[in-house]
């Protein structure tokens, strides 16, 4: 098998693709149109997110047998279509859930406790204990959607905590298990305190967080979003962070999220609910690095390996 590797990612991927026999071939320069004018020369694609595989770029592909995607998800891929031309398609949800369980749970610690703004405070010479006065996560019910992969490492770290309960809400029947109890919306939204957002991003989860839907919550409740941007609505989220309806919020990803996010910066043209979120002492922000660690990075590259050569041995 040929395989062209368009991002970079652990050297391991292409150690043990030798090991199997595989010719790889590495490009991470080339533009989308020039990967297109060779990819009918390879039997196999790598990438995470440097371009979307759509069905103009799959019709070029004619000796395509599988996708390997270093990611959650698949996202910037057009599944219905790899399928039917029979190609494989393997993600790695399993290789960084147990990283965006523990960046979820450092967002909403960092929340509950002032971490941010008391660091701040403490540099420029405040020392203001009163006013960075935290509150606990033991009696809190915490709610969790979409409960796969990450959902479920999520609410493993849950436990320990001391938490009133620990609810899920899925559009998926029988995803609960021993950390977290399935429920319907309108249970979710009369209890919880927390939310935690574990989707992937699709027709039904881009915007599910609007205005509409946070009115439903009988509390006031705490937002972690380390899913995609997309789904929520910022201008909503932000009025109900005025509003109070909304204690906090940690984003580890943006609705603006995109290749060209400095530019919003260095061209000044920051949208006003960005503008609202990056000076809030209620909300911690991080670059969409929730599953991106030196240890993930190892088990992302090791899960697709094991995926190709499950699928591919014989």
């Amino acid at each position: 098998m040929k395989v062209l590797h368009v991002d970079i990612n652990h050297p391991l991927i292409i150690e043990q693709f030798s090991e199997l026999g595989f010719q790889n071939d590495e490009d991470y320069t080339s533009t989308k149109k020039q990967i297109e004018a060779k990819i009918a020369d390879y039997d196999g694609l790598i990438i995470r997110s440097r371009f979307s595989i759509d069905a103009d770029f799959l019709d070029k592909a004619k000796n395509l047998k599988f996708i390997g995607r270093l990611g959650a998800g698949l996202e910037n891929i057009d599944i219905r279509y790899a399928k039917s031309l029979g190609i494989f398609l393997a993600a790695a949800p399993e290789g960084n859930r147990n990283a965006v369980g523990e960046h979820a749970l450092g967002m909403l610690l960092s929340l509950f406790n002032k971490l941010n703004s008391a660091d701040k405070e403490v540099r420029s010479g405040k020392w203001d204990r009163e006013g960075n006065r935290g509150v606990e996560l033991e009696g809190k019910v915490v709610g969790i959607i979409g409960y796969g992969n990450m959902g479920k490492a999520f609410a493993k770290k849950l436990k320990g905590f001391d938490v009133e309960e620990v609810i899920c809400y899925d559009i998926q029947g029988g995803v609960e298990d021993e950390n977290a109890r399935q429920v319907g919306i309108m249970e979710f939204q009369n209890r919880v305190d927390v939310i935690s957002l574990h989707v992937p991003q699709t027709e039904l989860t881009i915007g599910m967080v609007n205005k509409e839907f946070l009115e439903k919550f009988e509390n006031p409740i705490w937002i972690i979003n380390t899913a995609r941007g997309k789904c929520v609505i910022t201008t909503d989220l932000v009025d109900a962070l005025n509003s109070g309806k909304v204690l906090g919020a940690g984003l580890d990803v943006l609705e603006y999220e995109k290749t060209s996010f400095e530019n919003m910066f260095t061209d000044g043209n920051l949208p006003e609910a960005f503008q609202y979120l990056i000076s809030s002492d209620q909300v911690i922000l991080s670059p969409h690095v929730a599953g991106w660690t030196v240890e993930s990075k190892i088990k992302l590259a090791q899960t697709i390996v094991d995926k190709i050569k499950k699928k591919f041995e014989s």
